[in-house]
């Protein structure tokens, strides 16, 4: 059975940072998922989630590296972009079961791909179109 919405957010992208704040302060989870079609913004609200938790590094997609570290002063932030990849054995090579359990933030794009490995509790973030300039953010806490 699908959770119900905890939370919908509806911002411009002058509004995302305290969208992502938002977000952060809602998840008491430190794995958070984002599902959402291709170019609707998930690197991008990444993006603002990674700031707000204080790290200075550049983001981008981890495409091909399947992850990027960002530093804190006091951890790391681990983003994952499984897209590419064919196989959930791909994800178990470069040890995903490490970050998912490290105490980090752990912030996945495409977790379709490996749905069978996430923990149990966790944040999913759902991202839509609501208009030209809008983005639509559901998020839904399963437990």
């Amino acid at each position: 059975m699908e959770p119900s919405p905890n939370h919908v957010f509806r911002f411009s992208i002058e509004e995302i940072a305290e969208v992502s704040q938002k977000i952060i302060e809602l998840s008491n989870e430190k794995v958070i998922i984002f599902r959402g079609e291709m170019g609707v913004g998930k690197t991008t609200l990444i993006k603002a989630l990674v700031a707000f938790l204080g790290s200075q590094d550049a983001v981008s997609s981890p495409t091909f590296a399947l992850v990027n570290t960002y530093e804190t002063s006091d951890a790391n932030i681990y983003h994952f972009d499984f897209y590419r990849i064919n196989h959930i054995e791909e994800a178990l090579d470069i040890g995903f079961e490490e970050y998912l359990y490290s105490g980090n933030y752990v912030l996945i794009e495409w977790p379709e791909k490996v749905e069978a490995l996430l923990p149990d509790v966790y944040l999913e973030v759902r991202l839509e179109r609501f208009s030209e300039t809008k983005r639509m953010a559901t998020c839904f806490r399963h437990h």
